[in-house]
């Protein structure tokens, strides 16, 4: 078939398999740091109504031969009273690098969750310690349900601890992942209590302030920081940086945009920063001790997008899903 494929938020969601998307974020990640990605900085828009964004991240893949444009709107409250419509909505647009053609349009909603999950657990296959098996998520929304999705793929979770500022949504989400996965899910008083045996942390607050302090987290303890996505965004004690083993998905975005950001402002770390793409490729030490506390830091990056989205056109096609459409046919 020719033309554009276009696939709605219920194709992409029979098509979106977490191991899958597990394996075109490490993808992402080993293009980006070995050179094989063009990716321009974010834009973000502020519009009229208030607290309503759209933001559109674009990279290219030159290997896998494809340009990807996603565009997110978010914060508008008023869309499911007024409209009919969800808050916020994503679209992800891939073109050919060869041609320019547009290759497909997809619904890109539920690829970012889906991404931004395997990435929590790319990095716990690649830095946790052997045997890591108790889990504690700081911050219990939709990101926090996601990144278990995604490390019970990778690792044996016997365990959670579970902390967030509202212990109604707490305990909701401890009812909804004992129900999902069979995994006992205790909820802790205090953010402090719930990382006291954790092997793994993965915080996943608005990052609105400092949830984690330096002395929390016993040595060995992989830490998996998703909030902070902006400049000025904070999870985490500055201090708890001092001797960690720090690896971000992007060096300059997480400078400026990730939790480090506030480390290197106090001096705690200095830089260059170490990429988790490095890891994978073997061109820099992941763990290096199992005492070792290890950071890794992510930001989101639009190859994350790429990859992913490049991933399900393939099964689509493989698979005859979708509609086609061409914009250059002629009239009539």
């Amino acid at each position: 078939m020719t033309g554009t494929l276009l696939l709605t938020k219920e194709e992409v969601r029979g098509l979106l398999h977490m191991p899958d998307v597990i394996v075109a974020v490490e993808d992402a990640y080993r293009a980006y740091s070995g050179g094989d990605v063009d990716q321009p900085p974010y834009m973000g828009i502020h519009l009229s109504t208030e607290a309503a964004e759209i933001d559109f991240k674009a990279g290219y893949h030159r290997s896998g031969e494809l340009v990807s444009l996603k565009a997110s709107s978010g914060g508008f409250r008023d869309n499911p009273g007024r409209f009919g419509l969800p808050n916020g909505m994503g679209t992800v647009l891939l073109f050919n690098g060869t041609s320019g053609a547009l290759s497909c349009v997809m619904d890109g909603s539920l690829l970012t969750g889906f991404r931004t999950g395997a990435s929590g657990a790319v990095s716990v296959r690649a830095l946790a310690r052997p045997g890591a098996r108790r889990l504690a998520a700081i911050g219990t929304g939709n990101q926090a349900r996601m990144q278990i999705r995604a490390i019970r793929e990778v690792m044996r979770i016997e365990a959670i601890d579970a902390w967030g500022r509202s212990p109604e949504g707490a305990r909701a989400f401890a009812a909804e992942i004992e129900a999902e996965f069979g995994i006992p899910v205790t909820v802790a008083e205090t953010a402090q209590k719930a990382v006291a045996e954790a092997d793994v942390v993965v915080a996943t607050t608005r990052a609105s302030g400092v949830v984690l302090r330096a002395g929390w987290l016993r040595p060995g303890t992989h830490l998996v920081a998703i909030g902070a996505d902006q400049p000025g965004k904070q999870e985490l004690d500055p201090e708890l940086f001092r001797n960690a083993r720090v690896l971000v998905d992007a060096a300059a975005q997480c400078c400026e945009k990730g939790e480090v950001q506030h480390a290197l402002r106090a001096g705690v770390v200095s830089g260059p920063l170490d990429e988790i793409g490095k890891v994978l490729l073997g061109r820099k030490p992941g763990r290096e001790t199992d005492d070792q506390i290890t950071i890794f830091d992510s930001t989101g990056m639009a190859i994350q997008d790429n990859t992913t989205a490049a991933a399900l056109l393939r099964q689509a096609k493989a698979r005859g899903i979708g509609t086609y459409f061409d914009f250059l046919a002629p009239a009539g």
